[in-house]
């Protein structure tokens, strides 16, 4: 059990962070582009968990 346990999360990982990243530039263009990131990106995340 090595590191190739964990490349499934690092995709949806990745993305809610460049989500949430997004989401607090105060621009509002880049946190609705950030929240639908962020949102996308844990409904993945929670889609790889059952797997």
């Amino acid at each position: 059990m090595g590191f190739e346990a964990y490349l499934d999360d690092i995709g949806p990982a990745t993305m809610a962070l460049i989500g949430f990243i997004l989401f607090v530039i105060p621009e509002p263009a880049t946190s609705a582009l950030g929240a639908g990131l962020l949102l996308l990106g844990a409904a993945w995340w929670f889609y790889e968990w059952q797997r």
